[in-house]
Protein backbone atom coordinates (compact mmCIF):
# COMPACT_ATOMS: atom_id res chain seq x y z
CA UNK A 1 0.00 0.00 0.00
CA UNK A 2 1.30 3.48 -0.87
CA UNK A 3 2.02 5.58 2.23
CA UNK A 4 0.09 8.86 2.42
CA UNK A 5 1.94 9.95 5.57
CA UNK A 6 5.62 9.40 6.27
CA UNK A 7 8.05 10.68 8.90
CA UNK A 8 11.64 11.73 8.18
CA UNK A 9 13.36 12.21 11.52
CA UNK A 10 16.76 12.73 13.06
CA UNK A 11 18.88 15.05 15.17
CA UNK A 12 19.62 18.64 14.28
CA UNK A 13 21.99 19.06 11.30
CA UNK A 14 21.32 15.52 10.08
CA UNK A 15 19.91 16.70 6.74
CA UNK A 16 16.32 15.57 7.21
CA UNK A 17 14.89 18.80 5.81
CA UNK A 18 17.03 18.48 2.68
CA UNK A 19 15.77 14.94 2.18
CA UNK A 20 12.15 16.02 2.62
CA UNK A 21 12.53 18.87 0.12
CA UNK A 22 14.12 16.58 -2.47
CA UNK A 23 11.33 14.03 -2.08
CA UNK A 24 8.59 16.68 -2.12
CA UNK A 25 9.99 18.29 -5.27
CA UNK A 26 10.18 14.93 -7.04
CA UNK A 27 6.42 14.63 -7.44
CA UNK A 28 3.41 16.92 -7.11
CA UNK A 29 0.99 16.44 -4.24
CA UNK A 30 3.60 16.09 -1.51
CA UNK A 31 3.54 18.56 1.38
CA UNK A 32 5.85 19.05 4.36
CA UNK A 33 4.78 19.25 8.00
CA UNK A 34 7.52 20.64 10.25
CA UNK A 35 7.53 18.92 13.63
CA UNK A 36 9.76 21.36 15.46
CA UNK A 37 9.13 23.12 18.75
CA UNK A 38 10.74 26.40 17.66
CA UNK A 39 9.88 26.74 13.97
CA UNK A 40 6.34 27.54 15.12
CA UNK A 41 7.52 31.06 16.06
CA UNK A 42 7.33 33.88 13.54
CA UNK A 43 10.59 35.75 13.12
CA UNK A 44 12.73 32.90 14.44
CA UNK A 45 13.97 31.92 11.01
CA UNK A 46 17.75 31.64 10.88
CA UNK A 47 18.34 30.01 14.25
CA UNK A 48 15.66 27.37 13.73
CA UNK A 49 16.80 26.56 10.16
CA UNK A 50 13.30 27.33 8.95
CA UNK A 51 12.61 26.48 5.30
CA UNK A 52 13.65 29.31 2.99
CA UNK A 53 11.17 31.52 1.19
CA UNK A 54 12.10 29.72 -2.02
CA UNK A 55 11.47 26.28 -0.50
CA UNK A 56 8.12 27.39 0.89
CA UNK A 57 7.16 28.72 -2.54
CA UNK A 58 8.10 25.44 -4.19
CA UNK A 59 6.48 23.08 -1.65
CA UNK A 60 3.57 23.71 0.67
CA UNK A 61 4.70 23.72 4.31
CA UNK A 62 2.73 23.33 7.53
CA UNK A 63 3.69 23.73 11.20
CA UNK A 64 5.79 26.89 10.80
CA UNK A 65 5.09 30.53 11.69
CA UNK A 66 2.08 29.61 13.79
CA UNK A 67 2.49 32.18 16.56
CA UNK A 68 4.36 35.36 17.53
CA UNK A 69 7.65 34.96 19.38
CA UNK A 70 6.27 36.76 22.44
CA UNK A 71 3.78 33.94 23.09
CA UNK A 72 4.15 30.55 24.71
CA UNK A 73 3.31 27.46 22.69
CA UNK A 74 2.60 24.03 24.15
CA UNK A 75 2.63 20.44 22.96
CA UNK A 76 -1.17 20.51 23.04
CA UNK A 77 -1.20 23.62 20.83
CA UNK A 78 1.04 21.87 18.33
CA UNK A 79 -0.98 18.67 18.46
CA UNK A 80 -4.14 20.56 17.53
CA UNK A 81 -2.47 22.53 14.74
CA UNK A 82 -0.67 19.53 13.25
CA UNK A 83 -3.74 17.31 13.40
CA UNK A 84 -5.73 19.94 11.52
CA UNK A 85 -2.98 20.20 8.89
CA UNK A 86 -2.78 16.42 8.45
CA UNK A 87 -6.55 16.18 8.10
CA UNK A 88 -6.45 18.93 5.49
CA UNK A 89 -3.64 17.23 3.55
CA UNK A 90 -5.41 13.87 3.61
CA UNK A 91 -8.70 15.48 2.61
CA UNK A 92 -7.07 16.81 -0.55
CA UNK A 93 -5.53 13.44 -1.39
CA UNK A 94 -2.00 14.75 -0.89
CA UNK A 95 0.92 13.08 0.87
CA UNK A 96 2.30 14.41 4.17
CA UNK A 97 6.04 14.33 4.83
CA UNK A 98 6.57 14.98 8.53
CA UNK A 99 10.05 16.37 9.22
CA UNK A 100 10.65 15.70 12.88
CA UNK A 101 13.32 16.85 15.28
CA UNK A 102 11.18 17.31 18.40
CA UNK A 103 10.39 13.83 19.64
CA UNK A 104 7.57 14.69 22.03
CA UNK A 105 5.76 16.72 19.37
CA UNK A 106 6.02 13.81 16.94
CA UNK A 107 4.76 11.32 19.51
CA UNK A 108 1.79 13.55 20.28
CA UNK A 109 0.73 13.25 16.64
CA UNK A 110 1.47 9.70 15.57
CA UNK A 111 0.49 8.11 18.90
CA UNK A 112 -2.34 10.50 19.76
CA UNK A 113 -1.14 11.27 23.27
CA UNK A 114 -3.73 12.34 25.82
CA UNK A 115 -2.25 15.58 27.11
CA UNK A 116 -3.04 16.92 30.59
CA UNK A 117 -4.13 20.49 31.28
CA UNK A 118 -2.01 23.44 32.37
CA UNK A 119 -1.58 25.25 35.65
CA UNK A 120 0.46 28.39 34.86
CA UNK A 121 0.71 29.65 38.44
CA UNK A 122 2.12 26.36 39.68
CA UNK A 123 4.50 26.22 36.73
CA UNK A 124 5.71 29.76 37.45
CA UNK A 125 6.35 28.91 41.11
CA UNK A 126 8.28 25.78 40.13
CA UNK A 127 10.29 27.69 37.53
CA UNK A 128 11.39 30.24 40.16
CA UNK A 129 13.02 27.40 42.09
CA UNK A 130 14.36 25.44 39.14
CA UNK A 131 18.05 26.12 39.72
CA UNK A 132 18.50 22.64 41.20
CA UNK A 133 17.20 19.95 38.79
CA UNK A 134 18.23 17.26 41.28
CA UNK A 135 15.77 18.68 43.81
CA UNK A 136 13.01 18.78 41.19
CA UNK A 137 13.74 15.17 40.26
CA UNK A 138 13.62 14.12 43.92
CA UNK A 139 10.26 15.87 44.39
CA UNK A 140 8.88 14.17 41.30
CA UNK A 141 10.19 10.78 42.43
CA UNK A 142 8.26 11.19 45.67
CA UNK A 143 5.03 12.11 43.85
CA UNK A 144 5.30 9.98 40.72
CA UNK A 145 8.14 7.43 40.64
CA UNK A 146 7.10 6.16 37.21
CA UNK A 147 7.40 9.61 35.63
CA UNK A 148 10.68 10.32 37.42
CA UNK A 149 12.15 7.10 36.02
CA UNK A 150 11.40 8.25 32.46
CA UNK A 151 12.79 11.79 32.76
CA UNK A 152 16.50 12.58 32.77
CA UNK A 153 17.49 14.21 36.10
CA UNK A 154 18.94 17.22 34.27
CA UNK A 155 15.92 17.94 32.06
CA UNK A 156 14.53 20.89 33.98
CA UNK A 157 11.76 21.72 31.54
CA UNK A 158 10.23 18.24 31.59
CA UNK A 159 10.63 17.96 35.36
CA UNK A 160 8.79 21.25 35.88
CA UNK A 161 6.01 20.12 33.54
CA UNK A 162 5.60 16.76 35.29
CA UNK A 163 5.48 18.40 38.72
CA UNK A 164 3.04 21.02 37.44
CA UNK A 165 0.64 18.27 36.36
CA UNK A 166 1.06 16.26 39.56
CA UNK A 167 0.41 19.26 41.77
CA UNK A 168 -2.27 20.87 39.61
CA UNK A 169 -4.34 17.80 38.77
CA UNK A 170 -3.79 15.80 41.93
CA UNK A 171 -2.93 12.85 39.69
CA UNK A 172 0.43 11.33 38.76
CA UNK A 173 1.80 12.70 35.51
CA UNK A 174 2.31 9.11 34.37
CA UNK A 175 -1.43 8.39 34.71
CA UNK A 176 -2.28 10.40 31.60
CA UNK A 177 -2.32 7.58 29.06
CA UNK A 178 0.58 5.27 28.21
CA UNK A 179 2.86 8.25 27.70
CA UNK A 180 6.03 8.42 25.68
CA UNK A 181 7.34 5.02 26.75
CA UNK A 182 4.70 3.06 24.83
CA UNK A 183 5.17 2.18 21.17
CA UNK A 184 1.90 0.76 19.84
CA UNK A 185 1.62 -0.43 16.24
CA UNK A 186 1.12 2.42 13.77
CA UNK A 187 0.64 2.65 10.02
CA UNK A 188 2.92 5.70 9.71
CA UNK A 189 6.36 4.84 8.32
CA UNK A 190 9.27 6.44 10.18
CA UNK A 191 12.66 6.86 8.50
CA UNK A 192 15.54 7.93 10.75
CA UNK A 193 18.82 9.56 9.67
CA UNK A 194 21.80 8.28 11.66
CA UNK A 195 25.31 9.75 11.39
CA UNK A 196 28.52 8.69 13.14
CA UNK A 197 28.72 11.06 16.09
CA UNK A 198 32.02 12.76 15.08
CA UNK A 199 30.66 13.56 11.61
CA UNK A 200 27.42 14.93 13.07
CA UNK A 201 29.43 17.08 15.48
CA UNK A 202 31.29 18.59 12.53
CA UNK A 203 28.02 19.27 10.72
CA UNK A 204 26.62 20.97 13.82
CA UNK A 205 29.62 23.30 14.09
CA UNK A 206 29.46 24.24 10.40
CA UNK A 207 25.74 24.86 10.70
CA UNK A 208 26.14 27.18 13.69
CA UNK A 209 28.79 29.29 11.97
CA UNK A 210 26.66 29.42 8.81
CA UNK A 211 23.73 30.73 10.87
CA UNK A 212 25.88 33.40 12.48
CA UNK A 213 27.18 34.48 9.07
CA UNK A 214 23.59 34.63 7.80
CA UNK A 215 22.60 37.17 10.47
CA UNK A 216 21.52 35.19 13.54
CA UNK A 217 22.83 37.85 15.94
CA UNK A 218 20.78 40.58 14.25
CA UNK A 219 17.73 38.30 14.21
CA UNK A 220 17.92 37.82 17.98
CA UNK A 221 18.37 41.56 18.47
CA UNK A 222 15.26 42.32 16.41
CA UNK A 223 13.18 39.82 18.35
CA UNK A 224 14.31 41.19 21.71
CA UNK A 225 13.58 44.78 20.73
CA UNK A 226 10.16 44.03 19.23
CA UNK A 227 7.03 44.91 21.26
CA UNK A 228 6.48 42.03 23.64
CA UNK A 229 9.99 40.67 23.16
CA UNK A 230 10.35 36.90 23.37
CA UNK A 231 8.32 34.50 25.48
CA UNK A 232 9.80 32.24 28.14
CA UNK A 233 9.53 29.28 25.77
CA UNK A 234 10.99 31.06 22.75
CA UNK A 235 13.95 32.26 24.80
CA UNK A 236 14.94 28.64 25.45
CA UNK A 237 15.62 27.94 21.77
CA UNK A 238 19.17 26.89 20.97
CA UNK A 239 21.18 29.77 19.62
CA UNK A 240 18.74 32.33 20.93
CA UNK A 241 19.26 31.52 24.61
CA UNK A 242 23.03 31.86 24.32
CA UNK A 243 22.89 35.09 22.32
CA UNK A 244 20.35 36.58 24.72
CA UNK A 245 22.96 36.07 27.45
CA UNK A 246 25.40 37.94 25.20
CA UNK A 247 22.96 40.84 24.76
CA UNK A 248 22.48 40.91 28.52
CA UNK A 249 26.23 41.38 28.94
CA UNK A 250 26.81 37.99 30.55
CA UNK A 251 29.34 36.81 27.96
CA UNK A 252 31.17 37.81 24.79
CA UNK A 253 29.90 37.03 21.31
CA UNK A 254 32.73 34.55 20.79
CA UNK A 255 31.83 32.74 24.01
CA UNK A 256 28.15 32.69 23.08
CA UNK A 257 28.89 31.13 19.70
CA UNK A 258 31.11 28.51 21.33
CA UNK A 259 28.30 27.74 23.77
CA UNK A 260 25.84 27.32 20.90
CA UNK A 261 28.11 24.75 19.27
CA UNK A 262 28.58 22.76 22.47
CA UNK A 263 24.92 22.84 23.50
CA UNK A 264 23.68 22.01 20.02
CA UNK A 265 25.93 18.95 19.95
CA UNK A 266 24.58 17.94 23.35
CA UNK A 267 21.04 18.48 22.12
CA UNK A 268 21.68 16.28 19.08
CA UNK A 269 22.76 13.47 21.40
CA UNK A 270 19.57 13.85 23.43
CA UNK A 271 17.49 13.76 20.25
CA UNK A 272 19.20 10.55 19.17
CA UNK A 273 18.56 8.97 22.56
CA UNK A 274 14.88 9.87 22.39
CA UNK A 275 14.39 8.46 18.92
CA UNK A 276 16.50 5.34 19.53
CA UNK A 277 13.95 4.11 22.04
CA UNK A 278 11.31 3.75 19.33
CA UNK A 279 11.60 0.28 17.75
CA UNK A 280 9.26 1.30 14.91
CA UNK A 281 11.87 3.54 13.24
CA UNK A 282 13.80 2.32 10.21
CA UNK A 283 17.30 3.75 10.56
CA UNK A 284 19.48 4.70 7.61
CA UNK A 285 23.20 5.10 8.28
CA UNK A 286 24.79 8.08 6.53
CA UNK A 287 28.41 9.08 6.07
CA UNK A 288 28.18 11.51 3.16
CA UNK A 289 25.16 12.80 1.24
CA UNK A 290 21.86 12.43 3.16
CA UNK A 291 19.69 13.13 0.11
CA UNK A 292 21.41 10.55 -2.09
CA UNK A 293 21.34 7.99 0.73
CA UNK A 294 17.87 8.48 2.20
CA UNK A 295 15.61 9.83 -0.58
CA UNK A 296 15.54 6.49 -2.47
CA UNK A 297 14.49 4.72 0.73
CA UNK A 298 11.67 7.20 1.26
CA UNK A 299 10.56 6.73 -2.33
CA UNK A 300 10.25 2.98 -1.74
CA UNK A 301 7.34 3.73 0.59
CA UNK A 302 5.77 6.45 -1.53
CA UNK A 303 5.98 4.92 -5.01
Amino acid sequence: MVARQLVILGPTASGKSDVAMAVARARAGREIVAVDAMQVYRGMDIGTAKPSVEDQAAVRHHGIDLIAADSDFTVADFQRAATASLDDIAGRGATALLVAGTGLYLTSIIDGLTLPGEWPQIRAELAQNADDPADLHARLAALDPAAAARIEPGNTRRLVRALEVCLGSGRPFSSFGPGTGAYPPIVTVQIGLRWPRPLLAERVERRVHTMVAAGLVDEVGRLLSAPGGMSRTARQALGYKELIACFDGDCSLEAAIADIVVRTRQFAVRQERWFRRDPRIRWIDITDDPVATVAPVVEEHLA
